[in-house]
């Protein structure tokens, strides 16, 4: 009974805290109301008994991704009035992909309460003594090899376009150039001078 509450808890702060952040009008709300969607994400892995990826999700999530948001957010410019005033070009598009999202959770749902036996969860084919830890890279380092790097690549992609949509280039500033200091001589590097006696600093 215990734990059917604490899985309600978590999922329904979950689910109003995902909502909020796509619906606060503050940015820096919205990423507030990211990390409490995380930690609650993370009280239900602890729940299914996944410490290690509960772990995970708070110290990366967290401690870094949304955090990082947050100081994006507080450091830029944004002028939010010329955003929202496309909205409703978006309208559309934006209505039929949450038809189609709600269309998949009524029949999810409905085949729960058709077919409750189907749809539960299968037996875990983790071997006896075996850590959570150890058992989530047998699976991802094996079976999920190609997806895990796929989903790699697609981080690196994402955080090189980053960088180029951000990088501004400004006139008047000196910049270090390793090509030019790995390349010097000793010609260049070292100068000999003859100071004479009593004439030095």
């Amino acid at each position: 009974m215990l734990m059917a509450l604490a899985f309600y808890l978590f999922a329904a702060v979950l689910t109003v805290a995902a909502v909020m952040v796509i619906a606060a009008r503050n940015p820096v709300h919205s990423v507030l109301f990211l990390i409490l969607a995380f930690f609650n994400a993370a009280g239900l892995f602890v729940l299914l008994g996944a410490e290690f990826l509960a772990m995970t999700l708070v110290i990366v999530y967290v401690g870094a991704v949304a955090v990082l948001f947050l100081f994006v957010v507080m450091m830029l410019d944004i002028d939010f009035t010329e955003l929202r005033e496309g909205f409703l070009n978006y309208a559309p598009i934006g209505g039929l992909i949450g038809g189609v999202l709600l269309i998949e959770l009524v029949l999810f749902l409905g085949g729960m309460m058709v077919a409750p036996a189907s749809s539960a969860p299968r037996a875990s084919p983790v071997r006896e003594g075996v850590s959570n830890t150890q058992a989530l890279g047998e699976v991802i380092y094996t079976q999920y090899i190609f997806v895990f790097q796929a989903a790699g690549m697609i981080l690196l992609i994402a955080m090189i376009g980053a960088i180029v949509l951000t990088l501004r280039e400004r006139t008047g500033v000196r910049r270090q150039n390793v090509a030019a200091q790995v390349g010097r001589t000793r010609a260049q590097a070292v100068e000999n001078v003859d100071i004479k006696p009593g004439a030095g600093i």
